[in-house]
C-alpha cells in the first residue's frame, strides 16, 4: 500500500485497469537532475517529491522511520534524504556518493530524477547523470548562496546540452523566508549563467524539508508569485528531438542466423528512416538501401528515435559492430584529428603529449593530446590559457586519433557527440569530453614513398632493429649500463646509438623545463626520435628516468611490434640518495630543485617490464651479462 500522510496530488481510485495503463503510457516524461554543492538538501528534495507524490509504500515508510532514528540528521523527525541514499556506507557518512534514479509521476508528466553527489570528487558521477537529462534543478543553500560546485555544475549542465534550469534557493527557512536573500542570489545566478546558452531559468525560494514551494504553495512566502516546483516541471515544455535530425543508426550487433539473413540491429540515435530509404556507411564510404525493417513484433514501414529494429540492406556492404548508418544528405564527421570539450575526472592532471583510449558508443582508439587550447574558469565562463586540467576542471582539447572515428558534434546529436578518456594502464575512466568539429589541417601532406624501408637497412647491418628503453630512478645506474652494453655491442660490429637522458636535454629538448607538461613532451619527442632510428635499422639504447607508465606505454606503441623492450633497472630512493653521483638528491631535499622525481614528483615503476634488472650487490658487469643473455635469447644480438 502506499502511505496516506500526505494530502496533496489526490489520486482517484483505479477502476479501468487498461484506461489508466494507457493513460499512464500518453504522459510525456520528464528527465532532470538535481545538482549542487554539498548539503544543499538534494537528497530532500527527491525524498519530498516520492513522499507527497505518493510514491512511498507502506514497508518503505517504516523503514524509514527506523533509518530516521539511527542515521537521520533531523533527529526524531523523517529524514527524506534517507529514501535516496540508498547505501548504507552513503548513509552512516550522511552523505551521497552515487548518482540516484528515482521514478515519480503525476496527472500531467512522468519524471525520472538523478540525484547526484555534490562532493568534488564525485564530479563525473554528476557528469553522468546529466548526459540523459532534459533540465537541471540546481540547488543552492539559501544561507551560503552560490558557491564554486554550483558554478561547476551549472557550466557541466551547459555543457551536456541542458536548456532548461531551476534555480532552486532552498533551505530558505534558514535566513527566515527573506525575500532579498532569494532576490540576492536570484540576480548574482542569473549574471553568472548569462552566456551559458539556458532557454529558461526558474527561480523558486523553497524548503524541501517542510514542503515550501515543492509540491504545496508556501504560506511563508506570500512575497513570492512564481510557481512550484511540481507547477514548473509539469509545464516546462522540453524540445523533443526533432524527425528532421539527420539519420543515425550504430549498429550493435550483425544478425546472421543462417545463410539467407543477414541483419544490422541496434536503436536509431536520430532521425528515422523508411524501406527504400538511402542510407549511407560513411567508414569506409559506402551506400545501400533499406529493403526491410525487423522488428520483434513484425516488419515495419518506418522506423524512428529510439526504436530498437533490425535493418536488413538490398547489397551486400562491409557494416560490422560499431558502424554507424547515416543519411547520405547530411553525413557525420569521419576525422582522426578533432577537437572536443573535455571534463577531467581524474587526480593526475590532464596534460599535452598524453595518450588514452577514447571510447564512443560505437569505437574505441588510441587518442594523443596534441594541444591544450584553454581551460574554463568556473566563475567567469571564460577561457583561460592552461598547460593542464587539474581534477574537475572543464576544457577544450585538440586530439590526434591512431585511426579515423565517426561522430557528430555533440550540440547536434548526444548519442553519437559524446566520449570518455580511459588510461590505457589502469582501464578508470578518466575523463568525459564532447565532440566539437574535426580538424582539416594537414591536408596536403602525404606519406612520401621510398624505395630503401627499415628492412632493407637492418638487412645491410646484419641486425634486428631494437629501442632498448632503460628507465629507473636518478642514480639507479641506467646510463652506466646502458654505456657498458653499447661499448660491447659496438665492439661485436653493431650498429648502436644511446639517447642519454641529459645528453638530448643540451639540444633536443634544451627548451623543455621538469614540469609533468615537460616531462611528458620529453618522452615524446625522444621515442620519436629512437622510432627513426630504428627505422635506420639501428639498436637505439634511451636511457631516460620516464617516471610515467603511461609515457612508456606511448613510447612502446610508436615502435613495431617486437622492436620495443622495457629494461626497469630497479634501484631502491634510499641508495640512489646514498650515491647521489651528481648531488641532485642533496639539492632536491634542501628545496633547491622541485619536481625531482623520487623526492616532490612520482615516480611510476613498471609493473611488467620486459627485462628486471635488479641492482643491488650487483656489478655494473653482472648486469650487462643478464641483459646481454636476454637480449641474445630473444634474436636482439
Amino acid at each position: 500500500m502506499m502511505h496516506a500522510a500526505a494530502e496533496v496530488l489526490e489520486r482517484p481510485q483505479v477502476t479501468d485497469v487498461r484506461a489508466y495503463i494507457a493513460q499512464q503510457q500518453n504522459k510525456s516524461l520528464l528527465r532532470f537532475i538535481t545538482c549542487g554543492s554539498v548539503d544543499d538538501g538534494k537528497s530532500t528534495l527527491i525524498g519530498r517529491l516520492l513522499y507527497d507524490t505518493k510514491l512511498v509504500f507502506e514497508d518503505q515508510l517504516a523503514a524509514l522511520h527506523h533509518d530516521s532514528l539511527r542515521h537521520g540528521t533531523n533527529g526524531r523527525e523523517l529524514d527524506l534524504a534517507l529514501l535516496v541514499d540508498g547505501l548504507e556506507a552513503e548513509r552512516e557518512q550522511g552523505i551521497t556518493i552515487d548518482v540516484a534514479y528515482r521514478f515519480f509521476s503525476t496527472a500531467r508528466r512522468k519524471f525520472i530524477v538523478a540525484d547526484t553527489p555534490g562532493h568534488a570528487q564525485y564530479t563525473r558521477n554528476m557528469a553522468t547523470g546529466a548526459s540523459t537529462a532534459d533540465l537541471a534543478v540546481v540547488l543552492v543553500n539559501a544561507k551560503a548562496g552560490l558557491l564554486q560546485q554550483t558554478r561547476r555544475h551549472t557550466i557541466i549542465a551547459s555543457l551536456l546540452g541542458i536548456r532548461h534550469i531551476v534555480l532552486a534557493v532552498n533551505k530558505i527557512d534558514l535566513v527566515d523566508f527573506d525575500q532579498n536573500v532569494f532576490e540576492g542570489i536570484r540576480e548574482a545566478y542569473e549574471a553568472f549563467a548569462e552566456g551559458l546558452g539556458f532557454a529558461t531559468i526558474q527561480a523558486i525560494p523553497m524548503s524541501a524539508k517542510f514542503g515550501d514551494n515543492v509540491i504545496k504553495r508556501s504560506a511563508s512566502m506570500d512575497w513570492y508569485g512564481g510557481p512550484t516546483l511540481i507547477e514548473h516541471l509539469e509545464s516546462v515544455e522540453i524540445e523533443e528531438p526533432a524527425r528532421s535530425q539527420p539519420f543515425r543508426f550504430p549498429v550493435q550487433y550483425v544478425n546472421r542466423p543462417n545463410a539467407d539473413f543477414r541483419g544490422f540491429a541496434g536503436t536509431i540515435a536520430a532521425g528515422s528512416v523508411r524501406v527504400g530509404d538511402e542510407v549511407l556507411i560513411p567508414n569506409p564510404r559506402a551506400a545501400a538501401r533499406v529493403s526491410r525493417i525487423v522488428t520483434c513484433d513484425g516488419n515495419l514501414e518506418e522506423a524512428t528515435r529510439g526504436q530498437a529494429v533490425t535493418l536488413v540492406l538490398d547489397r551486400e556492404v562491409d557494416v560490422s559492430r560499431g558502424t554507424i548508418l547515416s543519411s547520405p544528405e547530411r553525413k557525420p564527421h569521419v576525422a582522426d584529428q578533432l577537437t572536443a570539450q573535455v571534463i577531467w575526472f581524474h587526480e593526475e592532471p590532464l596534460a599535452e603529449g598524453r595518450i588514452f583510449l577514447l571510447r564512443t558508443e560505437t569505437d574505441q582508439v588510441s587518442a594523443k593530446v596534441t594541444r591544450l587550447d584553454h581551460r574554463i574558469d568556473i566563475n567567469t565562463y571564460q577561457p583561460v590559457e592552461a598547460k593542464a586540467l587539474e581534477m574537475n576542471e572543464v576544457g577544450a582539447c585538440e586530439f590526434s586519433l591512431q585511426a579515423p572515428i565517426t561522430f557528430d558534434a555533440f550540440a547536434d546529436n548526444k548519442a553519437t557527440g559524446s566520449f570518455i578518456l580511459v588510461d590505457r594502464m589502469t582501464n578508470a575512466t578518466v575523463g568525459a569530453g564532447m565532440f566539437l568539429k574535426p580538424l582539416r589541417r594537414a591536408a596536403n601532406i602525404q606519406w612520401q614513398k621510398l624505395d630503401v624501408n627499415k628492412a632493407a637497412r637492418a638487412e645491410q647491418k646484419q641486425q634486428k632493429p631494437v629501442i632498448l628503453w632503460f628507465t629507473g630512478l636518478s642514480g639507479s645506474g641506467k646510463s652506466t649500463i646502458a654505456n657498458l652494453l653499447e661499448r660491447k655491442l659496438h665492439a661485436s660490429g653493431q650498429h648502436t646509438y644511446i639517447l642519454d637522458g641529459d645528453n638530448v636535454r643540451h639540444g633536443l629538448n634544451r627548451d623543455l623545463g621538469f614540469s609533468p607538461e615537460d616531462r611528458i613532451e620529453n618522452i615524446r619527442r625522444v621515442a620519436e626520435v629512437a622510432k627513426l632510428m630504428a627505422d635506420a635499422g639501428l639498436i637505439v639504447l634511451v636511457s631516460l628516468i620516464s617516471p610515467y607508465r603511461a609515457e612508456r606505454a606511448m613510447a612502446r606503441q610508436l615502435a613495431d611490434t617486437d622492436e620495443f623492450v622495457e629494461i626497469f633497472v630497479d634501484t631502491p630512493l634510499e641508495e640512489c640518495i646514498a650515491r647521489d653521483p651528481k648531488g641532485l638528491y642533496a639539492r632536491a631535499l634542501k628545496a633547491e630543485i622541485r619536481n625531482f622525481t623520487g623526492i616532490d614528483a612520482p615516480y611510476e615503476a613498471p609493473e611488467t617490464p620486459d627485462v628486471h634488472l635488479k641492482t643491488m650487490g650487483r656489478t655494473p658487469e653482472d648486469l650487462v651479462a643478464e641483459l646481454e643473455n636476454w637480449l641474445r635469447e630473444h634474436g636482439y644480438c
